[in-house]
């Protein structure tokens, strides 16, 4: 069985109801969204491996943790 579809949108507030300003806001980022293309990042020479640490907030070199 299928939910309903809704104006409202899946993560809102239980109870909420939107302007219709703010509707027309959110279909236009959505069309935003779509419509942006993926950055193309240039690739890393000798970098860390794995995930990127700063977005973790920490950083670890050596055996010895830094938090920022």
């Amino acid at each position: 069985m299928s939910a309903p579809e809704s104006d409202t949108p899946p993560h809102a507030a239980p109870g909420k109801i939107l302007s219709d300003a703010a509707k027309r806001a959110l279909v236009e980022a959505a069309e935003r969204r779509k419509a942006e293309k993926p950055v193309e990042r240039p690739r890393e020479v000798n970098g860390r491996d794995g995930p990127e640490p700063v977005r973790y907030g920490d950083w670890e070199v050596k055996g010895i943790a830094s938090d920022f």
